[in-house]
């Protein structure tokens, strides 16, 4: 098999696991972002729990991954190199935070969800790719032109 086919069946197996386990921690029903977030009536924490199980997890996923400079197929290892906290990363997680408040989705459940024949998932995932490329055709013919401008 070539080694592009296998990263394929790898990609599409983590995809598997995660959409598995959304669905079977329930993190695939609005109803629980938003018991999650309602913290003066009635809240439900089990998104913390998943959520803290998750960052476990991730906690000594990085740990390894920062020792190797390799992928387990051999593929170039890269880390993010941009840290700063800039007006596009705040903004950016307002949205995704007001969205995610508003609708109890986030782009993995709701593509979970939006399988599982959810309309409200579908209606959220057409929003969402909506705003993708709302956003990249105001980057590409509002801001490219200015930096170009700044930079020559």
């Amino acid at each position: 098999m070539h080694k592009n086919h296998l990263y394929r069946v790898f990609e599409f197996a983590a995809g598997l696991l995660f959409g598995i386990g959304l669905m079977l921690s329930g993190m695939t029903d609005p109803g629980k972002v938003i018991g999650f977030l309602d913290l003066f009536g009635n809240w439900d924490p089990s998104l913390a729990l998943v959520m803290g199980g998750a960052i476990l997890v991730g906690f000594f996923a990085f740990a390894v991954a920062k020792k190797r400079t390799s992928t387990f197929l051999g593929g170039a290892l890269r880390f993010p190199s941009h840290t700063d906290i800039d007006k596009k990363l705040v903004i950016g997680s307002l949205l995704f935070g007001a969205g995610w408040g508003m609708a109890g989705f986030c782009p993995g459940p709701a593509l979970v969800s939006m399988a599982d024949g959810q309309a409200k998932a579908l209606v959220f995932v057409v929003a969402m790719l909506a705003g993708m490329v709302g956003f990249e055709l105001m980057d590409r013919f509002l801001h490219a032109p200015r930096k170009a401008a700044a930079a020559g």
